[in-house]
């Protein structure tokens, strides 16, 4: 069976550069689950979306490894893919919409995966810091510019079997609900997620999206 891959590049600098590779299938039902896992480690993106329902935004999302309830990178993605004002990952309904050449979705810290974020003195020692290894969730972090709101980052999902997130917008969902305030940060080689908290508790994460290419992709279902 074959079906249409699209590949977009997620969080992009201000001139496209960076940005998170992601993989989404627009008609991800017809990919059984019992695949989906298979078919997202093959490709190896730190995340793949799989489609369910392009009206109702219902979906699936897989890291090489395990299913994630949400992920900023992929609902942004796919969010402006798909052109609708709602997605639907396990973690609940996120809203998302255009505001000129910026994707946003909405949501809560606590309907991603936690991490333990650390801030650091400068950013040089947040490009210093060394990946972690194991089984950790870990972020460092420290101002640019903190009147600005200006932040550096580098994300290290090592616990989800990736070594380190160019653009984490789960992240940032938890960085902005700890700081309760607008940011925009720079993470990973020059990707940029920008960050709006609202007074009830949720979210906002917003970036750039870039077409990769868009193929034909062979699944291999098994039994």
């Amino acid at each position: 069976m074959t079906i249409q891959l699209h590949i977009l590049r997620v969080f992009t600098g201000p001139g496209g550069e960076a940005g998170n590779p992601l993989g989404v299938f627009p008609d991800g039902a017809a990919i059984p689950r019992h695949a989906r896992q298979a078919v997202a480690a093959d490709l190896g993106y730190s995340e793949t979306v799989f489609v369910d329902d392009a009206v109702t935004g219902e979906l699936q999302i897989y890291t090489p490894t395990t299913e994630l309830p949400l992920a900023g990178h992929p609902l942004v993605g796919t969010g402006w893919l798909l052109g609708i004002d709602t997605l639907r990952p396990p973690a609940g309904a996120v809203a998302t919409w255009r505001d000129g050449d910026l994707t946003w979705i909405r949501g809560r810290a606590e309907w991603s995966l936690p991490y333990d974020r650390a801030q650091l003195a400068t950013p040089a020692d947040v490009d210093a810091f060394a990946i972690p290894g194991g089984d950790a969730m870990v972020s460092v972090w420290a101002w640019e510019d903190e009147a600005a709101g200006r932040v550096r980052a580098r994300v290290f999902p090592n616990g989800i079997g990736i070594d380190e997130d160019e653009a984490t917008g789960a992240h940032a969902l938890q960085l902005g609900a700890q700081l309760g305030r607008d940011v925009v940060i720079r993470q990973g080689e020059g990707s940029e997620l920008f960050v709006r908290p609202a007074d009830d508790g949720t979210v906002a994460v917003g970036g750039r999206v870039v077409a990769v290419a868009e193929r034909a992709y062979a699944v291999a279902v098994p039994a």
